[in-house]
């Protein structure tokens, strides 16, 4: 079989091809399916990593996610982040009827047809995520949750042919990008890198004869790199959380600090108590309104504002947490909002409506009607300070 969008290679006694698909694209499927059943590879290899394979192939793969557990390990935005770009693969394919990652499902069911291994080829897709989170600063990350939550109001216009064309793109450069922002800072990690990692992944699969279906913006990547040694190690490490952010949440809290006992040093407790009266409203009530824009439970509301102003002094503890939490104990998921989950995340009444969704917004809101809330409340405290003559 012969197409522009597969391509073979011979190494060291091995015949492997390679296929080049676009990941919300009929015909990619139908010429996934179709080579592997044609060719009767000894592997197959497919640009999944363990969690996004559990994704395609099990329906209760939400079911078993434990949300009180992914907001204790502080995972609330990674969450919500994958969800949100699902949420524009699944509008893609539901414009042209078909389902996320429909190429991929295809080849793992002729896999098994055939007797081929499989092979997961690609890193796992929070190893990606996270890497790439950390390579952005502040202004890239704003842009992209703005533009995250901007794709729920309106849907992808984009024409069958334009689908055809994504096939030079890579599938997450794609989820990002549809979101009108590229980030050529972070192409390294997004693109380089996973076609080191499916390089090798070919390389070292085993069988005479290997078929791989892959997004074909990694083709000319994998091509360079299959063959050579790779050290995947250093393609798997978590870089370290910038100090920055650290050195800014204390530096925050020490100057709030500095403030309260200067003004009590030059005012007494009259001044010391208005700058924490402005303290204590201006983050709580910031952050009720975060609870509230999101219809959270009255307690949690509650919750949200008796808690920023303690958390706001402490980095180590967000009062988003605290609110998710209480969110999550009052409004217990059910089967039901698992199970929704694929369709809610595709519109901001759904979003709104399932419990699981929400939990996530009243975390990312209530920290962000916290941190807004910080930034007000200072100038506020400053004016009971005396003025240096």
């Amino acid at each position: 079989m012969t197409s522009e969008n597969v391509t073979r290679r011979t190494l060291e006694g091995k015949e492997i091809i390679i296929i080049g698909t676009a990941h919300v694209s009929q015909e990619s499927a139908d010429l996934a399916g179709r080579v592997i059943e044609e060719e009767r590879p000894d592997t197959v290899c497919v640009e999944l990593c363990q969690s996004r394979y559990e994704a395609i192939r099990q329906k209760d793969t939400w079911e078993s996610t434990d949300i009180v557990h992914i907001i204790k390990k502080k995972q609330t935005s990674l969450l919500l982040s994958q969800l949100l770009m699902a949420s524009v693969q699944k509008k893609l394919a539901d414009k042209f009827g078909i389902k996320p990652g429909e190429e991929m499902l295809r080849a793992i069911e002729k896999a098994e047809a055939t007797g081929a291994s499989l092979v997961l080829a690609d890193r796992d897709i929070k190893t990606t995520l996270t890497r790439t989170w950390r390579k952005i600063n502040i202004f890239s990350k704003l842009k992209i949750i703005l533009e995250m939550v901007l794709s729920l109001v309106f849907d992808p216009s984009i024409s069958e042919e334009e689908i055809e064309d994504m096939k030079k793109q890579d599938m997450l450069e794609i989820a990002l990008t549809s979101f009108g922002k590229k980030l050529p800072q972070v192409k390294t990690i997004l693109v380089d890198e996973r076609d080191q990692y499916l390089a090798r992944s070919i390389t070292n699969a085993r069988g005479p004869k290997i078929v791989a279906v892959v997004g074909a913006g990694h083709v000319p990547g994998i091509l360079r790199h299959l063959g050579y040694p790779i050290d995947i190690e250093p393609l798997n490490e978590i870089p370290p959380k910038k100090p920055l952010g650290k050195i800014i949440a204390w530096g925050l809290s020490a100057l709030v600090i500095a403030i309260i006992v200067t003004g009590f040093i030059q005012g007494g407790m009259k001044a010391s108590m208005g700058m924490l009266k402005w303290w204590v409203l201006i983050n709580g009530i910031l952050a009720g309104f975060g609870a509230l824009a999101v219809l959270a439970h009255p307690a949690t509301i509650a919750a949200s504002i008796i808690a920023a102003p303690f958390t706001s002094l402490n980095p180590m503890v967000a009062a988003g947490w605290v609110a998710g939490l209480t969110e999550a104990a009052l409004r217990k998921p059910q089967v039901k909002d698992f199970i929704s989950l694929r369709d809610d995340i595709t519109t901001i009444r759904g979003f709104w409506r399932n419990k699981i969704a929400r939990i996530l917004l009243v975390v990312v809101f209530v920290n962000l009607g916290s941190s807004l809330g910080t930034f007000i409340a200072i100038p506020l405290m400053m004016k009971y300070l005396v003025p240096i003559p």
